[in-house]
């Protein structure tokens, strides 16, 4: 990859490179820990005494937490220093992590993992500001093309990893691994970021309306998007008051873009057209592929009967695609425009999910293979210079509240594709599953047909013809069920596929700031 950097350009020092590394290695940390609980989450209820409802709020607690964190980075880091703020943050996310990996009751694993998120969240941004701040323009795709990596492969490994370790070592272990990551991240920052004073007029003179309407609106919004469908929504009077409390949230945001000398949430970069086209892309590309990491192990558990290590597997295959390019996507990043790579990477997205709506009841993870293999190009085509022109978009000085609005939109646009994509699912499969049973009335030949070679094999196992008859009954509702089911997840993916291509015009107006050929003034801006 060196020959991206033309002759006589500004290069970044080993130092340079140390901190990226230690930022690129928080982000993977917090990325994993996404996730890495959602193939143990049986093992993990069980042992704190949780019950299946009960037991999201393991995930529910690290998103609420983590998107609160993220626009609130930029604040803390010029409070503390950035070297003090990710020094504290390592060895409060380490400490957090020992107190679920020990945790006894739901209640200590529910703080530990809000805790987490707060800790992680800061992670995720920082590692971006310290890409754009600390390498010269010309070798930014790099910086970025790494950052990308992790942002896209760290909730693919995540389940893997966690369920693994479930499996074979102890669920505990998806929380005690972050001790030698938290150990080595430590070591990174030391070595890699230069000592910095705390800046206590900052804290003081701080935005804390936006503050406090960012802290209730974000956690509010992401409690009734994770937690809205399984208590229909707007008929459950808790979704109604939390509803009212994240809009309450909203309205102090608005009020401190006027009130406030600098807001915490700097919504006016979205007067920027560049920007702002990045963030509603992100937000699409988000959904996707938050909701992709959901659909395709629900369809290989579901209709597949694979278990969590099986389908993390599949879901790898995403992941492939980005270690075979990444020796060449730097100079695709510099060398070929923005807009090709972006639209060639919601096509491929927009294609992978087109593929996936011919499955059928008797498909399993190899008819995924080259659906996930494309996803995987899109993700990454469309991704990466997204990841480039959010922070080449803004200058230097703009760079860590941009980052925090972009990773931002990317996890709450995770978020609301997860809440429409359980809407769907749930009105679709009733609907399908019912139009199906009201077509198999007593004067189907067809179902007649099904029912009478059900029972008869049933009375040839057992010879009992009233159990074979009821057994033959209970096995048509289960095959009607599995149709409906196949069905519902097709009109999802011909929903996702829709959404990327209406992300296409808005990919026309991206721009990437002209680059001097080669000399220093390359990365002075």
């Amino acid at each position: 990859m060196a020959d991206t950097v033309p002759v006589g350009a500004e290069r970044a020092s080993a130092v340079d490179w140390v901190a990226v590394a230690a930022g690129s290695l928080g982000a993977l940390m917090a990325t994993l820990d996404i996730s890495i609980t959602n193939s143990a989450l049986p093992q993990i209820q069980g042992a704190v005494g949780a019950t299946g409802t009960e037991g999201t709020w393991i995930s529910t607690g690290y998103l609420m937490s983590e998107i609160v964190m993220i626009p609130l980075a930029a604040w803390l880091t010029r409070v503390f220093g950035l070297r003090n703020f990710l020094l504290a943050n390592a060895a409060l996310f380490m400490a957090f992590s020992m107190m679920c990996g020990l945790s006894t009751s739901l209640v200590l694993m529910i703080a530990g993992r809000i805790g987490q998120g707060f800790t992680g969240g800061a992670m995720i941004p920082t590692a971006q500001t310290i890409i754009r701040t600390r390498l010269p323009r010309v070798q930014l795709p790099i910086g970025m093309t790494i950052f990308g990596l992790i942002v896209l492969l760290g909730p693919l490994l995540g389940p893997v990893l966690g369920g693994w370790l479930a499996e074979n070592v102890s669920w505990r272990w998806c929380f005690f691994i972050n001790l030698p990551v938290c150990a080595a991240l430590v070591t990174l920052l030391i070595a890699g970021l230069p000592a910095d004073r705390p800046c206590w007029r900052a804290f003081v003179d701080a935005d804390w309306t936006g503050i406090i309407g960012l802290s209730i609106g974000l956690s509010s919004l992401t409690v009734v998007l994770e937690e809205g469908q399984r208590l229909q929504w707007f008929e459950s009077n808790e979704i109604v008051a939390i509803s009212a409390i994240a809009m309450l949230g909203f309205v102090l945001i608005g009020i401190s873009q006027f009130v406030a000398p600098r807001p915490i949430m700097r919504l006016s970069l979205l007067n920027n057209p560049r920007y702002a086209s990045v963030i509603a892309i992100v937000v699409a590309v988000g959904a996707g592929i938050y909701g992709i990491s959901y659909l395709v192990p629900q369809f290989l558990s579901l209709i597949a009967g694979y278990n969590a290590e099986q389908s993390g597997g599949i879901m790898l295959l995403a992941g492939l695609p980005a270690f075979m390019v990444m020796p060449i996507l730097p100079r695709l990043l510099g060398r070929v425009d923005l807009r090709v790579l972006v639209v060639s990477g919601l096509l491929c997205f927009a294609l992978s999910c087109w593929i996936d709506t011919g499955l059928t009841a008797q498909s399993a993870g190899h008819d995924f293979v080259w659906s996930q293999l494309l996803r995987g190009v899109g993700q990454m085509l469309a991704m990466m210079p997204l990841n480039q022109a959010s922070m080449a978009s803004v200058s230097k000085e703009d760079s860590a509240d941009a980052a925090g609005l972009y990773n931002m939109a990317r996890n709450l646009g995770g978020s609301m594709g997860l809440a429409i994509i359980g809407v769907l699912i749930d009105r679709r499969n009733s609907f399908h599953a019912e139009a199906i049973r009201e077509s198999l009335t007593g004067n189907s030949v067809l179902g007649q047909e099904r029912l009478a070679a059900n029972a008869a094999g049933w009375l040839a196992r057992s010879g009992d013809l009233a159990y074979a008859k009821m057994q033959a009954l209970s096995q048509l509702a289960a095959q009607i069920d599995v149709q409906a089911a196949v069905m519902t997840f097709a009109e999802t993916f011909y929903v996702l596929a829709f959404a990327m291509l209406v992300c296409v015009p808005l990919a026309l107006v991206l721009r990437m700031p002209a680059q001097p050929a080669g000399s220093r003034s390359a990365s002075s801006h």
